[in-house]
């Protein structure tokens, strides 16, 4: 009993210091970024990414897409973005959704990027909505429909999103009463839902 009690610490410890995933500290990478210490940032994010951390994730694709502590490349930010997106990390969702828009790092696709703008305009996320709405203004990735670009820029501009509410006007001066109302409605009952479905 006695060695058994011995041989357990030491095998824990063993186990703890050999494994990146508990010796990395998202705060610690955190901080090294904050301070411009990317090689640090990214020695903590690793590994913390390697274990499906969303934010890791998100965090290195950042990284990337700015040649933060790595060489600039716009590819592998889109596939740590797309990681973490899949995560469900609402600003990997948008950066992905941006990068299919732009076709940076990937082919250009609207309807992809619309995709992923949606995924972060049902989590809330106002320039998601604003962005979202645009697409439909303009009918990029999407059948042109002011209705749901007036619905979503209302959804952005209601949290203080200046540009939306700019969306939202340019959008009604192109719509009848009735089209303004029903959008106004359907804003209302995304509201109640949590965004979800919208």
């Amino acid at each position: 009993m006695l060695r058994l009690t011995l041989i357990l610490p030491v095998l824990l410890l063993t186990l703890l210091v050999g494994n990146p995933a508990v010796s990395a500290d998202f705060q610690k990478g955190l901080d090294a970024y904050g301070r411009g210490e990317f090689a640090t940032a990214l020695k903590e994010f690793r590994p913390l990414a390697k274990q499906g951390h969303a934010i890791a994730l998100h965090n290195l694709g950042v990284m990337y897409a700015k040649g933060q502590g790595v060489p600039r490349n716009h590819k592998t930010a889109a596939t740590w973005y797309a990681r973490a997106a899949e995560k469900g990390d609402v600003s990997a969702q948008f950066s992905l959704g941006w990068m299919y828009d732009k076709g940076v790092g990937v082919p250009q696709n609207g309807k992809i990027a619309v995709k992923w703008y949606t995924l972060a305009a049902e989590q809330g996320y106002a320039i998601a909505q604003e962005t979202l709405g645009a697409m439909y203004a303009f009918g990029r990735g999407v059948p042109k429909d002011y209705v749901k670009a007036y619905k979503w820029g209302e959804l952005a501009a209601a949290k203080g999103y200046g540009r939306a509410a700019r969306l939202r006007d340019m959008v009604a001066a192109m719509m009848t009463p009735s089209q303004v109302e029903t959008a106004q409605d359907l804003a209302r009952e995304c509201v109640k839902k949590n965004y979800k479905g919208c």
